[in-house]
């Protein structure tokens, strides 16, 4: 992550890829890249999937931006409490952290919804 030394940052964290929820999210990030780096920040996802799938998936769904891999989780948002199909887990929670160009965090969002985030971010920054 130091090729974001400088720079404005949107890192956003999800569960798994080649799944409806974190595809949708991957999308609409790829077809909101041009505009967020327009505006000076660059995306990255992050997953706990292995770097082999993150390829593959990148490849087949055209992500342009870097999705990294963080398998023991010690960078995502893991302690976190959700609801799957009516049960309580611990798991990776749906989120987006803002970085100014210091690294530091301006915004965090999280259990954010998949379906309409990045426009919803676009938003709340004032880029639409």
């Amino acid at each position: 992550m130091a090729d974001l030394n400088g720079k404005k940052a949107i890192i956003y964290f999800y569960p798994k890829t080649m799944t409806p929820g974190c595809t949708t999210q991957a999308i609409d990030f790829q077809a909101a890249d041009d505009d967020l780096r327009n505006a000076g920040y660059a995306v990255v996802g992050i997953s706990p999937d292995k770097p082999e799938a993150l390829a593959r998936f990148a490849e087949q769904e055209g992500v342009g931006f870097p999705l990294l891999s963080d398998p023991d989780q010690s960078t995502l948002r893991a302690d976190g409490e959700k609801q799957n199909y009516g049960k309580t887990i611990t798991g990776v929670i749906r989120s987006t952290v803002v970085l100014d160009t210091d690294g530091r965090v301006e915004h965090a969002f999280y259990n954010v919804k998949a379906t309409g985030h990045v426009a919803k971010l676009q938003h709340d920054l004032g880029l639409s």
